[in-house]
């Protein structure tokens, strides 16, 4: 009964580690698994709805605001000695309730709320390009570890192909076919192909769970990706690439802040009122110190002394940096394009080339083994074709990667 129950369980074990093998992910998996844990794009989120609550704020600010306030003093005098009466009234008492109404144009609460809009306007620049960031960091490192599994593969199938040859090849060498230096020299060949694939799993392993780190998932186990897909994205409108926006942003925060400063120097009102008890319990009857009040404030700026025309033309100077600091980035960000679209046409006729290569050195490799079944073929013949195919088939594979790595680059500058 325990051998039975060892069994099943074993059975069980062995069912489950076949399924964690065979699961596979795709790219879109980690990139929605990275963004919603980025505690980066969580805080920048945070951020608009915060400037959200800004904008209330201000609004609120020009409600009429009503306070309570109360004050009491005594100040005694004792043989002459004290205060002056008439300055402290000797003891007073007030206990107001008070409104106060600011006055301020519609357009000038516009321009202040604009302010706070334009703010987080910014910080949503920001965050669709720390997101697009994250995207690029992501999948770079997921078409690395596709990569990386990719030689995995090859070389399994490499090591299938020798295993079965080096079978034959034993016969042979015991039937005085070939030497035994000569099976001695395939299997060399064997043996450093098997380490090849023990350093391409580790490679594999190293690169896949960089790819957690970076997704932010706490996973070790051995998952295979799925080809990632990707292709090259149309070419995006300067106009409406995230990357523009900010140079947009800042332009018309600039224009607000003239706005501003010229809402400054405008008249203000306020208007004010008050009704409660206060009194000096002197001036007659303090129980008839009950009343109200009302009153009005009014600022008109004059003169500051020339300080107005020197915001102006701070704000010119920093309207003629962000001119600059677009040019130079719209130079930069074309000729970056066009160099990732020459790089790309250029790794796809590489690619051309090798598979036209690959048709021959495959063709070799399949004359050779079929020429050892007849002891045909030298064996140093046969390993050169081998390693030949493995060069052109690893060349392929680096080009490939490095394809994709260079269409992640244009698709992150493409948006």
């Amino acid at each position: 009964m325990t051998i039975r129950i060892k069994w099943v369980f074993g059975f069980l074990f062995c069912l489950l580690s076949a399924v964690t093998q065979a699961q596979t992910y795709n790219l879109e998996h980690y990139l929605e698994l990275a963004k919603s844990n980025s505690p980066l794009l969580k805080d920048l989120q945070n951020q608009i709805a915060s400037g959200q609550l800004d904008s209330l704020r201000i609004k609120a600010g020009y409600r009429p605001q009503v306070s309570a306030n109360s004050t009491g003093l005594y100040a005694p005098v004792a043989g002459g000695y004290g205060y002056a009466p008439a300055i402290t009234n000797e003891h007073t008492l007030a206990a107001l309730l008070g409104i106060n109404q600011s006055l301020d144009s519609k357009k000038n609460i516009a321009a202040q709320i604009d302010a706070v809009k334009l703010q987080s306007q910014s910080v949503l620049n920001t965050s669709k390009i720390s997101e697009q960031d994250l995207r690029k960091a992501v999948t770079a490192q997921y078409i690395a570890a596709f990569g990386s599994l990719q030689q995995v593969k090859f070389n399994q199938e490499v090591i299938s192909l020798l295993n079965r040859e080096e079978e034959l090849l034993k016969k042979l060498t015991r039937t005085n076919v070939y030497r035994q230096s000569d099976y001695l020299t395939f299997l060399v060949t064997l043996k450093q192909q098997e380490l090849t694939l023990s350093q391409a799993r580790l490679q594999y392993k190293n690169d896949y769970t960089t790819l957690n780190y970076l997704t932010g998932i706490a996973d070790t186990s051995y998952i295979e990706l799925q080809d990632p897909g990707i292709q090259k994205n149309m070419r995006a409108d300067i106009s409406n690439s995230i990357f523009f926006s900010q140079y947009k942003t800042d332009s018309l925060k600039l224009v607000n802040s003239r706005t501003l400063l010229d809402f400054s120097y405008k008249p203000k009102i306020n208007l004010m009122a008050d009704g409660g008890y206060n009194s000096d319990f002197l001036s007659g009857p303090a129980y008839k110190n009950f009343g109200v009040s009302v009153g009005f404030s009014f600022t008109l700026p004059l003169y500051d002394g020339g300080q107005r025309k020197i915001q102006y033309r701070k704000l010119s100077l920093e309207e003629d940096t962000r001119r600059n600091y677009k040019a130079f980035f719209d130079t930069q960000y074309r000729q970056q394009l066009a160099q990732l679209n020459q790089q790309i046409d250029g790794s796809e006729k590489l690619i051309a080339q090798i598979d036209e290569q690959m048709k021959y050195t495959e063709s070799l490799v399949k004359v050779d083994t079929q020429l050892l079944q007849t002891g045909d073929v030298r064996m140093a013949d046969l390993v050169l074709a081998i390693n030949n195919y493995l060069a052109i088939k690893n060349l392929k594979t680096q080009t490939t990667i490095n394809k994709l790595q260079l269409i992640n680059q244009f698709n992150y500058w493409n948006k």
